[in-house]
């Protein structure tokens, strides 16, 4: 039986800490005076600051450096792979483990939910400066808060009904849910920022807003799935990661039965897709990739959750083959190294393989009067590095300002 895609987590996924659990883990710290873990975060969410914050039972205190340093606190909370990063650099590695800021900052910006707190204010008076931003991903909406906090009048122009970017459409609601993604979009609402949804800019349509607008930022992302050209590639059943993610989720879950599954690809959406399959009751899944299970890209936290649902992870084999008639039947694959050959069955085949740059988009580059930032420029990374990147680029269109 298919399962609705707006449930709950599972408990197993987050574990979200309480009070008293926030206030525990807060107490290891070591509060160090040149915080590793503040120099491990991309977007300089500073835990250090916020955990300190918590320790002494200051929680607004502590939402209040998140949300000042990263607009999309919430929504990072919950999908930044913070054991490669801001944990990983802990200095409590050394000593037991490091502390779980991941839980930590979740636990403030749900206290800042909870509550309905609002910590971001314009910081300077109106500019009469006007930036268009195209795209509403994490590079965009980070650049927006930025000018928005310095008196700059700034407007999303993006394609889909709702904004987020990936965040929303790349990403299924069990592990980002929408009501997480709208949090942080109302921070943007209230700093004035405007959007301009449900419309698609043209490279024709740049040249005009070069024209309107004090400077443009392109956030635009990577939303050109990438393809397999093997023998079948052109079956019916054969689908690609965004296409099927995006679909869940329109749908509310409410999709055609998917029968056997099978995902090609080893990265954090092969993980989601996955997951997603397992909700919607898939006969079968299984997820095949290239490299070794260590090596695949995935982070530790969704392979571990992928075996704990029951799915099989199969490593170190390519497809070389998509067989049948006019739909998928069976893929075939050769091991990377022994020359081996596997054929399995498939109904469903889900392409998670990466994405690029769409044709119409491809040209579009950084100039004296056009900024870019996030996936169409570092090729696809974490959320964080996009922030980061949006950061960068309000603080050079404000320079270019003077």
């Amino acid at each position: 039986m298919n399962q609705n895609l707006a449930m709950e987590y599972e408990p197993e996924q987050i574990e979200a800490f309480d009070v008293r659990r926030a206030m525990e883990e807060a107490s290891r710290c070591l509060l160090c005076e040149d915080a590793p873990c503040s120099k491990g975060c991309p977007a300089g969410t500073d835990p250090a600051k916020f955990i300190r914050s918590i320790r002494f039972r200051n929680i607004n205190g502590a939402a209040e450096t998140i949300r000042k340093n990263n607009i999309l606190g919430a929504s990072c909370a919950l999908i930044c792979p913070y054991e490669r990063l801001c944990e990983q650099a802990c200095s409590r590695c050394g000593i037991d483990r490091p502390i779980q800021i991941g839980k930590l900052q979740q636990f403030a910006m749900e206290h800042e939910r909870k509550c309905n707190k609002t910590y971001l204010i314009k910081e300077d008076t109106y500019t009469g400066k006007r930036v268009a931003c195209i795209g509403a991903g994490p590079a965009s909406l980070s650049c927006a808060a930025e000018l928005a906090k310095k008196g700059v009048e700034v407007t999303i122009f993006d394609e889909h009904k709702k904004p987020g970017g990936m965040l929303r459409y790349g990403i299924p609601p069990f592990r980002l849910p929408d009501a997480v993604i709208d949090q942080d979009i109302r921070q943007l609402e209230k700093l004035g920022v405007k959007f301009e949804l449900n419309h698609k800019v043209t490279p024709e349509e740049l040249e005009k807003l070069k024209k309107e607008y004090d400077s443009v930022f392109i956030g635009a992302g990577l939303w050109q799935p990438k393809k397999l050209s093997i023998p079948g590639s052109a079956l019916q059943g054969i689908v690609t990661a965004l296409e099927f993610l995006a679909q869940a989720r329109e749908n509310h879950g409410e999709m055609d039965s998917l029968g056997n599954v099978v995902i090609i690809g080893g990265g954090d959406v092969a993980m989601d897709c996955a997951a997603t399959c397992k909700h919607l009751g898939a006969a079968s899944i299984y997820a095949v990739f290239m490299e070794t299970l260590e090596g695949a890209p995935a982070v530790q936290r969704e392979k571990d959750y992928v075996f704990k649902m029951g799915i099989p992870l199969i490593s170190g084999f390519k497809p070389i083959e998509f067989i049948g008639k006019k739909k998928v039947e069976r893929v075939k694959f050769e091991h990377m190294t022994n020359g081996s050959t596997m054929e399995l069955v498939a109904d469903t085949v889900i392409l998670a393989v990466g994405q690029t740059m769409r044709e119409d988009a491809a040209s579009w580059k950084e100039s004296e009067d056009i900024f870019t930032g996030g996936d169409m420029v570092n090729g696809g990374d974490t959320v964080v590095r996009a922030v980061k990147e949006g950061k960068e680029a309000a603080a050079k269109i404000m320079e270019s300002f003077k």
